[in-house]
């Protein structure tokens, strides 16, 4: 029987990694591709924004190519409107309405947090992320940023990260029997290394911020291990 494997594609610099070689498995987006993406290659794009409700809403962002997987607000944006829910409803594929009691609330728990938490809840046996900038460095860009507008102050990063760092690390404890795997020009991981997280390095030179270790990103999950995740979950130790 062949492993299960799914694909996540995020908004970050390193998107572009998935180019790098044929990708087999599931493949699944956050809110819109960081590049043209085959609608019959791509299960579901996920989605967890008010403001993504709303470019949709306008018609200032179609994503009509794709089946949709929608959050706790998009759901809620559904709800309130009855004319935008007909005319998409072929493509939602379903709604995915968990926030993990680890992530605080469904602000906090990013649409990176949701499709990868989605694929893992799917029984995912290895989850391949590309984009995931974040995990790694200071570095907020995201391809979404092109098409809808967001504070990217230097405050409001940092914010973000201290909320958005823990998650991940949590999410990873959640599911230990998944492996998964980060794809990205250099190692230095700012959540903790744990048995089932692997980074597959790309021979890829490192960006002169890369270079500069910024001492002030103090926005860091690897030294929170006093936050509780899920009730009964198993944590396997950190390396």
């Amino acid at each position: 029987m062949s492993k299960k494997v799914f694909h996540v594609l995020g908004n970050g610099d390193k998107a572009s990694y998935y180019l790098e070689e044929n990708r087999v498995g599931t493949k699944l987006l956050c809110n819109m591709p960081p590049f043209e993406m085959p609608p019959d290659d791509v299960y579901g794009t996920c989605m967890v924004d008010f403001k993504m409700m709303m470019a949709l809403t306008e018609g200032s962002v179609r994503l009509d190519q794709y089946m949709w997987i929608l959050g706790t607000r998009p759901r809620e944006w559904m709800y309130q409107r009855s004319d935008f829910h007909m005319k998409y409803a072929t493509n939602i594929k379903e709604f995915y309405t968990h926030v993990p009691k680890y992530a605080g609330n469904a602000t906090n728990f990013n649409c990176g947090h949701m499709a990868v938490h989605y694929a893992a809840s799917k029984g995912a046996e290895e989850i391949n992320m590309y984009g995931f900038d974040t995990i790694f460095d200071f570095n907020m860009r995201s391809v979404t940023d092109l098409v809808l507008s967001s504070d990217r102050t230097q405050q409001n990063n940092y914010r973000l990260l201290n909320n958005w760092r823990p998650v991940w690390r949590d999410i990873m404890r959640e599911f230990p029997n998944t492996k998964f795997i980060l794809h990205h020009n250099h190692d230095g991981l700012k959540i903790p290394l744990l048995d089932n997280v692997e980074v597959k390095v790309y021979n890829d030179a490192l960006s002169n911020p890369q270079q500069r270790e910024d001492k002030s990103d103090i926005s860091d999950g690897r030294g929170m291990d006093q936050q509780a995740i899920e009730p009964g979950v198993s944590i396997k130790s950190t390396k």
